[in-house]
């Protein structure tokens, strides 16, 4: 079982979906607040959430939380309006570990002074990745010439790069994720943390946190399954009552955002500098001067 929790920069909202072997958590932009994050994290949710926002992770899951967006000195930014600090979120992750709610998990943050949000970690099973040190700003990566913003960041574009060449059979580890953007890749110093964390990195693949591949548990037990009969014609007959009452659903064109991301940046029309033209027309008259000399001055001017 694998959770993910993805926090884009910008406006910091909820750009990824919680992966759960039951389904996916979509949330809006209202939805993303410091304390709902806390809460799917340490399971202190109202009993009425449905499954589909549920973190639904036990003992056996690798838990996976991706976070970036504008921070500082031990705190990231939700939504612009509040932060979490370093502090709640070492404290949500013993939460989790109290209660069982993980086995191993891979946090990976991507913002400015990122290495101070791992300082605090406490608990056990934690592996810590950061785009930069403690002093130091994370930068974006190539601007789009079309709407004018950068749509990526320098780190999270070369850690997805790498990903993109991970198959599920892959035998990647951890220290080649460490290696992946190097300071004069990402301006930055990039950070990680592996003392909480009780196998060595070198043999844990990155296929334990970024698969999709599920464990399944064999049986030798007969299980019959008989469904009520009452019940399924009512389940079938409401469902023709809703495909009746549906209207036909239609796609919106998506956004090339994998286009726009590898595309060039657009070259700028080349001007000469100001210093060249002044220069080039003192030579025009010093070659002017000495040629027809000074008594030909005043069919110029």
């Amino acid at each position: 079982m694998v959770g993910t929790w993805f926090l884009c920069r910008g406006f910091t909202t909820l750009a990824g979906l919680l992966l759960l072997p039951f389904g996916s958590l979509a949330a809006s932009q209202i939805e993303v607040t410091v304390e709902n994050f806390l809460r799917v994290l340490t399971g202190r949710i109202p009993p009425s959430t449905p499954r589909s926002k549920r973190l639904l992770s036990d003992d056996r899951s690798n838990i996976l939380i991706y976070m970036t967006g504008h921070g500082g000195n031990g705190f990231l930014k939700f939504q612009d309006s509040e932060e979490i600090t370093n502090i709640e979120l070492a404290d949500a992750f013993e939460q989790m570990w109290q209660k069982r709610r993980y086995n191993e998990l891979l946090f990976i943050i991507d913002t400015c002074q990122g290495a101070s949000m791992y300082e605090r970690f406490y608990s056990p099973n934690i592996m810590a990745l950061a785009s930069s040190q403690v002093g130091e700003d994370s930068l974006s990566h190539q601007p789009d010439p079309a709407i004018g913003v950068h749509l990526m960041d320098r780190y999270t574009f070369y850690v997805l790069e790498f990903l993109e060449e991970i198959n599920p059979a892959s035998q990647t580890n951890m220290n080649d994720l460490f290696q992946v953007c190097p300071k004069s890749l990402c301006v930055s110093t990039p950070g990680h943390r592996t003392d909480l964390f009780q196998r060595d990195p070198k043999h844990v693949l990155i296929t334990d946190f970024f698969g999709s591949v599920r464990k399944v548990e064999i049986t030798t037990e007969t299980i019959s399954l008989q469904p009520d009969s009452g019940i399924m014609k009512s389940s079938h007959e409401k469902a023709g009552m809703d495909e009746e009452l549906m209207e036909p659903l239609k796609y919106a064109e998506q956004l090339p955002v994998a286009q726009i991301i590898h595309q060039k940046p657009k070259l700028k029309d080349w001007h000469p500098p100001g210093g060249f033209i002044l220069g080039l027309w003192a030579l025009i008259i010093m070659v002017f001067f000495k040629t027809y000399g000074i008594k030909h001055m005043k069919f110029i001017f």
